[in-house]
């Protein structure tokens, strides 16, 4: 069992601000080594090109990692080839053996029921992803600041998403995390060594040892600070915009560090349960349960701290809560989140056909997140009085038919129909794009895809439900939209 909620204190918090993840921090710092002061601490172009064997050995490890295309080649995995040198092949077998294992306190029974949930939820899960999990993501602004400086959101947008759903998808297909063939464990240790690659990035070097020179400057403003590098030219790739960035390690704590990483865990845990409740479509007790202990399982594999972690809806309403106002005391100037938002929100706009339509993400991601979330990303413009109107009325009908309905038809949702119809333009448009397919191996891009395709039916929906669905989303027998 994991800490009580009454012991995720703000102590505790304040503690796991400072903390990373030590073995994957080792990792990448036993890789790079430890970054020599530039010759012109003035000078980002110089202090940049300084570091040329830093660069090539992370373009290694990106290489390195290509090859783990399935949970089955992690198990003994040893960089024996050509082009893994020794002082990168030691480094992350190491890592790998270390790091591969589930939890002793894993349930399969739990995380294949979670499985099955995803796959009964499959179109409506994409909606669920763009307009609450990623947008919750970049509420906290520690979290948006480490995006806003990649570009990831506002430059690269579908790559964020896209790379998002290509952790989701291998973790959530059966046997991601269990089967040996899957991929989900995989995805995931690729996931941990770039959040450490994050972390040694900004601060220039082993975050344990920039934790440990910090001393008592730990919440003390002007403590700790590492120096933005003045840009005579732009950086040329997104490891160099992060070194070149700086940080303030005294007032902020580590870049995604413990409290940050668990605060994202909520968010594809915690807060798409949440939004199924606030659809009217929330899973039995038991469910949910479930589907939170899967999400703990990758939590413990992406190198989070286990009394972090919530078991309970309530545990992770509380602690979700409390992460959030820890975060949203300490704004940044200027605020990237509204920017973040509009980016997200247009990115969607772009793939919704009907005019009327296109302000339904804000819409729902409004009713999803809350007003607070919908300010701090600039949500709160205005919409057109039919989009608003014809919004409410289809949540407000929903309701009523589906309270009454269900009565003789459990599983029957209109609020279900609805946001699958959204969401099929979100999954086909963004990540079914067969000239853009998601960065997976290729093993891995086939069976996303099937699965993906097999969503084109609700197995909970009547005949005539999934056949106006059809209609809707333009997917006739003659459709190739959803297929592999």
């Amino acid at each position: 069992m994991n800490t009580s909620r009454a012991a995720v204190s703000n102590a505790l918090l304040d503690r796991m601000q400072y903390r990373g993840d030590p073995l994957a921090d080792a990792t990448i710092a036993r890789i790079l080594g430890p970054w020599q002061a530039p010759p012109d601490a003035t000078g980002a172009v110089q202090s940049l090109d300084a570091h040329a064997v830093q660069w090539q050995r992370l373009a290694g490890v990106n290489r390195a990692i290509e090859s783990w295309q399935n949970n089955r080649v992690l198990l003994d995995w040893t960089g024996d080839d050509p082009d893994t040198p020794a002082e990168l092949a030691a480094p992350l077998a190491a890592y790998v053996e270390a790091a591969r294992a589930l939890p002793a306190w894993a349930d399969r029974a739990k995380i294949e029921r979670a499985e099955a949930l995803f796959m009964d939820h499959g179109v409506l899960s994409c909606t669920l992803l763009f307009c609450a999990s990623l947008p919750e993501c970049y509420v906290v602004p520690d979290l948006s600041e480490v995006l806003h400086v990649t570009g990831q959101l506002e430059q690269r947008t579908e790559y964020r998403i896209r790379s998002t759903a290509a952790m989701i998808f291998p973790v959530m297909m059966r046997g991601g995390l269990t089967d040996p063939d899957g991929g989900g464990v995989a995805q995931v240790l690729k996931v941990r060594l770039i959040h450490a690659t994050i972390r040694n990035l900004i601060l220039r070097g082993d975050p344990e040892d920039a934790v440990a020179a910090l001393g008592e400057g730990r919440h003390v403003a002007g403590a700790g600070v590492v120096p933005t590098l003045a840009a005579r030219a732009a950086p040329r790739s997104m490891h160099q915009a992060l070194f070149a960035h700086g940080w303030k390690l005294g007032a902020d704590g580590l870049p995604c560090g413990q409290e940050e990483l668990a605060y994202t865990l909520l968010t594809f845990g915690y807060v798409f349960l949440r939004s199924l409740r606030k659809l009217g479509v929330g899973l039995r007790h038991d469910d949910e349960l479930a589907y939170l202990h899967a999400w703990n399982v990758v939590g413990h594999l992406v190198g989070i701290e286990r009394e972090l972690m919530a078991d309970t809806m309530e545990d992770a309403a509380a602690l979700f809560a409390l992460m959030q106002s820890r975060g949203r005391a300490h704004p940044i100037q200027p605020d990237p989140r509204p920017e973040l938002g509009r980016m997200l929100m247009q990115t969607m706009e772009q793939v919704i056909p009907l005019r009327v339509m296109k302000p339904f993400p804000v819409l729902m991601t409004r009713h999803l997140c809350g007003r607070a979330a919908a300010k701090e990303l600039g949500l709160t413009g205005r919409v057109s009085w039919l989009s608003r109107t014809l919004f409410t009325l289809c949540l407000l009908v929903a309701r009523i038919i589906d309270g009454t309905v269900r009565r003789v038809l459990p599983d029957f949702s209109i609020a279900r129909f609805i946001t699958r119809v959204v969401g099929y333009q979100f999954m086909t448009r963004m990540l079914m794009d067969q000239t853009r397919p998601l960065k997976l191996p290729e093993h891995l891009l086939v069976r996303t895809h099937t699965m993906m395709a097999g969503w084109r039916r609700d197995p909970k929906a009547p005949r005539w439900m999934n056949a106006l669905e059809a209609r809707l989303t333009h997917r006739g027998r003659g459709s190739s939209a959803a297929r592999p």
